[in-house]
């Protein structure tokens, strides 16, 4: 059984018309003979939508009473057992209410698309997840009900409801969404022109960024590699010079003259692994196109014209952005440069723009950040010169008649010799060398023709012609290796200053740490492993890219840091030059690790401070309140024990009476002081089992009363999964807290109903009641609201029952009593068993009907 197909209508606005349009493919369907059936479709009594349901199969809903009223929601089992081909269920982002299967609607959908049942479901884009921040700027009012944005993009299909605000308002002022008497607030309020047009602008785009990823999919599976053009997608070339940020500019204006447009700037790195652009000045434009919109990416590659073609093609842009040359005038001798090799290779589906900025013409002025090695090209004509070279110029002495003699014709073959230096280093100068002096030897010195010399002096000025080349060779080579050298630990100096400087300011994080290792080297992946002793296994402390290596000697490349860390890189093998700078990455990303770990210390270190500042609060809130009682005590026993006054039995009644009531008084703060502290240290471990709610609340009231307090506890009630003691304690702390502020002659109810799978013990009392801005503050520690005099309590009552309910799984709210008052709702676990007692107390039910 395959999963289900899932089919989303999303809505601009509401009351644009998603709800019909669903029903209108599900007649369709219909017709054609597939069974569709109405898992849950809301009407909200709007006929045209109303009349939409004839002749549709509707599953009978479920009803949840929940508070005093009575709910419909979808019934899950009722639509599973019927297992139709299509489902219809409406409002894809509404909250179940409570004691439904699932909490949310989309969860509902989740297990009839596993069940194999194809769903076809609306909602609107106010209600994505991501965007209600946007939404409640634009709107004023914050969704409460959202839908996560995975779930509706992992859609099979999502087609878009939209109407123009115009006509979504004159449909509301002809009373076809809502009620006439809510029009003209809703036409003054949410259903503005400029709301509805900044929301049907949202669902645009993020219809747009969806059918942008099925465009994709879809150019990667076939193979397309041409550029389509179905929205601006501009790629700025950058070299990490500061004309950068004309570019970023320049492209962010053209991006906005067409509507959709993205711009995506990006920096070709060599896979060395090192940059030859200024890293601060990278970073200063990677803010900036962020700041106007688009996105940065790092992207390595020796070609870079190659490079930044195979990227714009990939993803699918339609124009490039480049700037002009900032070489000189006789530079252009080596190459005609990157804009004019990318404007000639774009091809007819990319348009490249150059564009003129202050540096033109100056000169690059940032290190060329390469390796001692030259560049294939150089190397290949170093070797043409130096072997080619000889035999043409051989050739062409040979044919004039003009007799230059030996030693000209030596210094035009140490000419080429030095060129072939210039070009392609040592060897092909040492080749060219060789290689010439054979051609001396055989064409111009005597006898002719033949690889002997009769002069000395000829075999004199051979043998200087032999050593002055490969002086002359040798000595270029060394300076064109310096000149790298000078280049390469400039690169490299820029780059370990960025990161001390990042890391030191605390900018950077571990994971984006290693992603500037994995960019830099050109990696796949990196991992920063670590073990506790030698003997230990590895572990992995953080890592980027896919599949990082989980063992050093799984790596291609591996750092030790240490004894006990190192740092693992998979995707090449390094030279051993650039494991210098990768040491120093290694060493800065332990630090920045031991720096995340002594934060997470610090917070742990804050939270045992407020612990013991609550402490001290604790001690400063009882100095009085514990020793009222023992005072009481004290002076009660003193006065029994006096030998002066002979006290009447009812005169010690009294008195022992006081003794009691001073140690149960006491015996309460101290029990609520000793709980608090094994809240606050987390010792709390509840013991839960299964009991029913009789055996323990009327124990719980042993405190107060008896005729304070009304209780209603039905015998029907489920069991419910606490740890009994707990449960007493809070119901005892809720009911005391209860009773002190009820009114004399008002009785505090104490109720317990069920809701779903869970079990609500209501405390209703008819006091002064708690403002809603202070009903979270009554529940912290040593508060007491209002004018409570000292002496009734420490204000640890009501933190110790939430504290006790939270530790069981249950939750403690404060809610208005209707006419005034204050009731507090405990709701704990119903326990595993309640599924089968309720089925023995509706049987019998059912026998009787």
């Amino acid at each position: 059984m395959g999963r289900g197909r899932l089919r989303i209508y999303l809505g601009a606005a509401p009351g644009v018309g998603k709800t019909y349009a669903m029903l209108s493919e599900a007649h369709r369907r219909v017709e054609r003979g597939t069974d569709c059936v109405v898992a849950f479709v809301e009407h909200h009594a709007r006929p045209r939508t109303e009349v939409m349901l004839h002749g549709l199969e509707e599953i009978p809903r479920t009803e949840l009473a929940y508070r005093g009223g009575v709910f419909t929601e979808m019934d899950v089992d009722a639509v599973l057992a019927r297992r139709p081909r299509v489902a219809l269920v409406d409002e894809l982002a509404h909250t179940n209410v409570p004691g439904s299967r699932n909490g949310k609607r989309w969860q509902d959908v989740e297990e009839l698309l596993a069940a194999g049942i194809d769903v076809v479901s609306t909602v609107n884009i106010q209600h994505l997840e991501s965007l209600g921040d946007v939404v409640e700027s634009i709107t004023g009012v914050r969704q409460k009900e959202t839908v996560p944005d995975e779930v509706v993009r992992r859609a099979d299909q999502i087609e878009l409801v939209d109407m123009s605000p115009q006509a979504l308002r004159r449909r509301m002022a002809h009373g076809n969404i809502y009620k006439p008497d809510k029009v003209d607030a809703a036409l003054s309020n949410y259903f503005r022109p400029g709301n509805l047009t900044a929301l049907r602008e949202l669902a645009l785009l993020w219809v747009a960024d969806r059918v942008d990823e099925y465009l994709q999919q879809y150019r990667g599976e076939h193979g397309i590699r041409s550029t389509w053009q179905a929205r601006e997608r501009i790629v700025v070339g950058l070299t990490g010079g500061p004309e950068g940020r004309t570019l970023i500019r320049r492209a962010a204006r053209l991006a906005e003259k067409g509507a959709g447009g993205e711009v995506l700037a990006v920096y070709i790195a060599r896979s060395d692994g090192l940059t030859s652009a200024s890293p601060k000045e990278l970073a200063v434009q990677r803010t900036l196109v962020e700041d106007l919109g688009g996105t940065f990416h790092h992207v390595i590659g020796d070609d870079i014209p190659s490079a930044l073609l195979e990227f714009a093609r990939g993803v699918n842009a339609s124009q490039i952005v480049l700037g002009v040359s900032r070489r000189k005038g006789w530079q252009y001798v080596f190459g005609p440069g990157v804009g004019a090799t990318v404007a000639r290779e774009s091809g007819p589906d990319l348009d490249v723009h150059l564009i003129t900025h202050d540096e033109v013409g100056k000169g690059r002025g940032l290190p060329v950040a390469r390796g001692a090695r030259l560049g294939r090209s150089r190397i290949i004509w170093g070797w043409l010169t130096g072997l080619a070279g000889p035999v043409l110029l051989a050739l062409l002495l040979t044919h004039i008649d003009a007799d230059l003699g030996l030693a000209n014709d030596m210094l035009l073959f140490l000419t080429l010799t030095v060129a072939a230096a210039l070009l392609g280093g040592l060897l092909p100068a040492l080749a060219s060398a060789a290689f010439g002096s054979l051609l001396l030897n055989y064409f111009f010195t005597q006898p002719l023709h033949r690889l002997t010399i009769a002069d000395p002096k000829n075999i004199v000025a051979l043998v200087i012609f032999v050593g002055v080349a490969v002086s002359v060779a040798s000595v270029v080579d060394l300076a064109a290796r310096r000149t790298h050298q000078a280049a390469r630990l400039r690169a490299e100096s820029e780059i370990l200053s960025f990161l001390a400087g990042s890391v030191l300011r605390g900018e950077t994080s571990v994971d984006a740490l290693l992603e500037r290792v994995r960019e830099t080297f050109g990696m796949e992946s990196v991992a920063l492993l670590e073990r506790t002793s030698d003997v230990d296994p590895w572990t992995c402390a953080a890592s980027v890219g896919p599949n990082p290596p989980a063992l050093p000697e799984d790596a291609d490349v591996d750092m030790p840091v240490g004894d006990h860390m190192a740092l693992a890189l998979s995707g090449r093998v390094l030279p051993a030059e650039d494991r210098r700078v990768l040491a120093a990455f290694a060493a800065q990303s332990v630090v920045v690790l031991d720096r995340q770990r002594l934060q997470q210390e610090a917070e742990q270190a804050r939270t045992l401070a407020e612990g013991n500042s609550i402490r001290t609060a604790l001690l400063a809130a009882v100095s009085h309140d514990l020793r009222t009682p023992l005072a009481a005590i004290k002076a009660a026993v003193s006065s029994l024990r006096s030998d002066d006054v002979a006290w009447s039995q009812e005169d010690e009644a009294e008195l022992l009476e006081g003794i009691e009531a001073g140690a149960d008084r006491l015996d309460h703060l101290v029990g609520n002081l000793l709980d608090m502290s094994r809240l606050q240290t987390g010792t709390v471990t509840p013991l839960i089992r299964e009991i029913d709610l009789d055996e323990v609340v009327p124990m719980a009231l042993g405190g107060v009363p008896e005729d304070s307090m009304d209780l209603d506890i039905p015998e029907t009630l489920p069991m419910v999964a606490v740890d009994p003691g707990l449960l007493e304690r809070s119901v005892a702390n809720i009911v005391e807290n209860a009773v002190k502020y009820s009114p004399d002659g008002e009785r505090v109810l104490v109720a317990a109903s069920t809701l779903g799978d869970r079990v609500e013990v209501r405390v209703v009392d008819r006091g002064p009641g708690v403002p809603d801005e202070a009903k979270d503050r009554i529940f912290a520690p040593f508060q007491r609201y209002g004018d409570a005099p000292r002496g009734t309590g420490v204000g640890l009552g009501l933190a110790v029952a939430r504290g006790f309910a939270e530790a069981m799984g249950g939750t403690l709210d404060a809610e208005d009593t209707p006419g005034g008052g204050l009731t507090m709702v405990l709701t704990v676990q119903a326990g595993p068993s309640r599924a089968g007692r309720l089925a023995e107390l509706v049987q019998p039910e059912r026998q009787a009907s």
